[in-house]
This record gives structure tokens, C-alpha cells and sequence, in this order.
């Protein structure tokens, strides 16, 4: 019954759309364009004369494919609808079958796989950052119509990959490109089963974890081969790339950069400042190849967390770092040690540079009340230095009241703390972390409840805003339609986007009355 109801209802709303621009029978009936443009505003089109172009483009003619697309189009009209910016459903379903159209498979997949164009349907008119990884490559259609083409692949799979990539290719830019256009496609998986509601925050943050970390171990490799190539010299000093920030925590979002810190340590027989001159030529090659011009997005890297911040060497030997950190590390440094993690380059020297500042980040003395009062000063500081000109602090998901900097410091405080006595705070995790200062009794039940919650829908708004706008922002959109797409995203009901701003301003209070009470007494 529901099947026939269906068939009327696309025949008599959606079909007569399809009359007014198609050349059908000469017999039947017809729309005006007037009345046409009419019905595509009453199913939420904005620009329905566009919308008319784009339906006339697709459907006119008698090819096969033009007769595919006039069986496509009532019901992928219904679907785009269904979502936040159907405009942009029908324009991004134009692009890609004018890119894909004339391949055999693509039509057949859409005309065959309800759950395939359904999909299609809803990336296209949900997400513009989805949407433009797929017009850069568009027969990645055909991961939609699998769930197992949707799992993200693991860090060791994904790092083969991109090693066999680079090695592909003599030339480095040429790899640097290749790397690049895996990324992008990793990145369209992980995004569509991130809209789909098949991953969890969490699993989100590990997958693209995952392809950074990827990334930066296949263009370490070309950059050292580049460098090679250019040296009479053998090779003097192993390197590795240590993840910082919320890359090494695996909780990065689609627009972070990664933010890293270089360690050598010099071969037998080898010099330091030779060692030097070899690192940094490696470290400046690798940022290169990671923004030279390419269709597919750049990965910045960000090495201000490095010792003494920007004006700190970019790379130092493992033997300076330990001198360092132990003569003149101050509690900023100490506090970004706490997500260090190696990520690429050599493994046995990660690891070393990890035992080596576990004493400095888990201090047995834990943390003076002078060095208390410093990161307080400093987040202070940040806060009002950083928070951009005319945002609003209550839906700043990063710097705002109860944001994502207000817990984590939080957290990290009570990691320089405590962490040499609870082993559970070792972690370069914050949910982990969390659930240990619980587990510790340093916070109660309900204080670790109401930070976790504020940190997940802070952390969740600033990845669906990605999603929906194609660009990174730190601030809940203000635009009615980017702001229905995020809460469409977060879980929200159509009709229901006010009560994502009511939530998100009601669990950033609660929270920030925790980081008053843990952080800031």
C-alpha cells in the first residue's frame, strides 16, 4: 500500500517537474515553467529557476542516459528535500553526472541501488566538504553503495599504502600529489560514514588521525628521498616526526592541521651540525611537498609547539631536547608534552624521545602552585588574543565559555598534577584522561559527565560545521540553512535547529561552573 501511495505521489509532485523541461510526448500534459518553479519552492528549493536549468540539463534528449536520468530525478528531487540544502543536492548531482555520466556503471549504480543514490542524495545535499572531495574524484560514488567500503582503514594500511605511492614516483612532487589524492579519498569515506551516523565522535577522530599520520609518513619518505638524492654524503641521522596537539591525542577534525615536532639523533661517525643541516632540509622539504598547488586539500603542518614556540630551532637532536627539558623546560611545555606521540619516521627513536620526556610531562613533584598560576595567565592571555574579532564567546566551540580550550586545560592540569601517581592519566587522550580523574576521585561523577558532554557537542558543532560549509570555523554558522545542516548532522530533527543552540548554550554553562571550580580555584 505504502509502495502505490509512493508511485502516485512521485507521478503527480515530482513528474510534472520533470514535464516542463523534458521533451516528452507531445500528448501529455505539462507544467509551466511558472508552476514548476512554484512546486520546487514548495519542496525547499531556494533557486528553483536554477533548479529548472539543472533538471533540464540532465533529463533533455533521448539518449539512454537522459531516459535514466528522467526515471533518477522524481525521487532524488524527494530526497535532496529531505535535507537542509537541496539546491546544493541538485547542483552537486549535475556536476557528477556530467562527470561520470558517460561511464557505463554510474547511471546503473544510481537506477539499481536505492541505498547507493539515496546516499548520494543525502551527501550531496548535506555536506559541501563531502561533496567537493567527490567532484575531485567522483567514481568514489561507488563506495556508497557498500558498508564495508565505508569502514575507515587502519593506521598500518593506510601507511603502506601511501609508502607504495611515494615510491611509485621519482619525482617528489609527483609522490607529494599522489599521497595527497589518497588522503582525499580517506577523507570522503570517513566524512560519508560520519554523515551516515556509522562512526562515533570518537571513531571520526582516529580516522582522520589515522590518514594524517599516513600522510605525513608517506611525504616524510619522498622528502628524504628528495634529500638524498641532492647529497654526495650518506645519509647522517635517523629522524621522527612527534604528533602534537589533538593529532597526538587522535582527536583531530576535518580542518585541523597537524601540528608536530621534529627529534634526530645522529649515526655513528656522523656530526651534529651536519645532522642539523640534513634534519632541517627534510622538515622544510616535507612542508613543501605538503602545500604545493594540487586539486586535492593541503595538510598544513604546525610546529609552533615545539621548545621555545616559534622562535625555538625547527628540528633539534634527541641529546639537545634532553638538555632542554632539563635545564629549561617551563610549564607551557611541560602541559604540550602531554599529547606527544610518535606519528611518522623512525619508530625506535619515537620511542626513545617518549621515555625520555615521560619524566618531564609526569613530574613526580606534580605541579607547583607558581606554575598554576602561569597556565592560568597564559589561558587567560590566549582567550583574549585569540578569540576573533566580533564572535560570539558563547558559541566559540574552541575559546568559548565551557568550550573545547576550557576542558582540555582543565584536564591537563590535573594530568600535570596527578599523572605521576595515576597511572590512568598517562594518556594523550582527553576522554580517557577524563575518565581517570574520575576514576581517581580528582572529579566527581557528575562534574566528569558534564565535561565530557560539553567537550563531545563542542567537538562534534565544529566537525559538522566543516561538513556543511566545506571551510573550517570555530563558531556555531549563523546562517539559517548551515546551522539546520549542522544540527541534521549532530542528530537534530528538521524543525528542531533552535533547540541545538539551546543545548549547546545550556551544556557550555553547566560546564564552564565545573572549569570555574576544578581550573580556576
Amino acid at each position: 500500500h505504502r509502495s502505490e501511495v509512493r508511485r502516485l505521489h512521485e507521478k503527480l509532485f515530482y513528474r510534472p517537474l520533470l514535464q516542463a523541461v523534458a521533451q516528452l510526448d507531445a500528448g501529455e500534459a505539462r507544467l509551466t515553467p511558472v508552476d514548476a518553479e512554484i512546486r520546487l519552492e514548495a519542496l525547499g528549493y531556494a533557486g528553483p529557476s536554477d533548479a529548472l536549468r539543472h533538471i533540464e540539463a540532465l533529463t533533455r534528449g533521448v539518449s539512454r542516459r537522459a531516459a535514466i536520468q528522467r526515471t533518477l530525478l522524481p525521487v532524488l528531487m524527494g530526497w535532496f528535500a529531505q535535507y537542509p540544502d537541496p539546491d546544493a543536492g541538485l547542483l552537486g548531482f549535475r556536476r557528477v553526472s556530467d562527470a561520470l555520466g558517460a561511464t557505463p556503471w554510474y547511471l546503473r549504480l544510481l537506477r539499481d541501488s536505492g541505498v547507493a543514490a539515496e546516499r548520494l542524495a543525502r551527501v550531496l545535499a548535506t555536506s559541501r566538504f563531502a561533496t567537493d572531495l567527490l567532484l575531485r574524484a567522483p567514481e568514489a560514488v561507488a563506495m556508497l553503495e557498500d558498508d564495508d567500503e565505508l569502514v575507515p582503514r587502519g593506521r598500518a594500511a593506510l601507511t603502506a599504502e601511501v609508502l607504495a605511492t611515494a615510491r611509485r614516483h621519482d619525482d617528489p612532487e609527483d609522490g607529494a600529489r599522489a599521497i595527497r589524492a589518497v588522503r582525499r579519498r580517506e577523507l570522503f569515506r570517513v566524512a560519508v560514514a560520519d554523515l551516515l551516523g556509522m562512526l562515533d565522535l570518537e571513531q571520526v577522530g582516529v580516522g582522520l588521525s589515522d590518514i594524517a599520520a599516513a600522510t605525513l609518513q608517506g611525504v616524510l619518505d619522498a622528502a628524504e628521498r628528495k634529500v638524498r638524492a641532492d647529497r654526495a654524503d650518506p645519509v647522517p641521522t635517523t629522524i621522527a616526526v612527534i604528533a602534537m596537539g589533538r593529532l597526538g591525542g587522535s582527536e583531530i577534525g576535518y580542518g585541523s592541521d597537524a601540528d608536530v615536532m621534529f627529534v634526530l639523533d645522529p649515526l655513528p661517525g656522523a656530526g651534529e651540525r651536519e645532522s642539523l643541516d640534513y634534519g632541517l632540509a627534510v622538515a622544510n622539504e616535507l612542508r613543501r611537498l605538503l602545500a604545493i598547488p594540487a586539486p586535492d586539500p593541503a595538510l598544513g603542518v604546525d610546529t609552533d609547539l615545539r621548545p621555545e614556540g616559534k622562535n625555538g630551532p625547527l628540528v633539534r637532536t634527541l641529546a639537545s631536547y634532553a638538555a632542554y627539558y632539563e635545564r629549561w623546560a617551563v610549564v607551557w611545555e611541560r602541559q604540550a608534552l602531554l599529547r606527544a606521540e610518535p606519528v611518522a619516521g623512525d619508530a625506535d627513536l619515537g620511542s626513545r624521545f617518549i621515555a625520555l620526556i615521560d619524566s618531564i610531562r609526569y613530574a613526580a613533584d606534580g605541579l607547583a602552585p607558581s606554575d598554576l598560576r602561569e597556565i592560568r595567565r597564559i589561558k587567560a592571555r590566549v582567550e583574549s588574543e585569540r578569540m576573533p574579532r566580533g564572535a560570539d564567546p558563547a558559541l566559540h566551540t574552541k575559546l568559548g565559555r565551557g568550550g573545547l580550550a576550557d576542558v582540555e586545560w582543565t584536564v591537563q592540569v590535573e594530568q600535570l598534577a596527578h599523572a605521576a601517581k595515576v597511572a590512568g592519566l598517562r594518556t594523550t587522550r582527553t576522554l580517557p584522561a577524563l575518565a581517570a580523574l574520575r576514576d581517581a576521585g580528582v572529579v566527581t561523577g557528575e562534574q566528569h559527565d558534564t565535561l565530557g558532554a560539553a567537550w563531545r557537542l563542542a567537538s562534534r558543532a565544529r566537525n559538522a560545521t566543516m561538513l556543511v560549509r566545506g571551510r573550517a570555523s570555530d563558531s556555531l554558522p549563523s546562517d539559517v540553512r548551515d546551522l539546520a545542516g549542522v544540527a541534521r548532522i549532530i542528530g537534530y530533527p528538521p524543525g528542531r535547529t533552535g533547540e541545538l543552540v539551546e543545548d549547546y548554550l545550556r551544556t557550555m554553562r553547566r560546564a564552564r561552573v565545573v572549569v570555574d571550580d576544578v581550573f580556576s580555584t
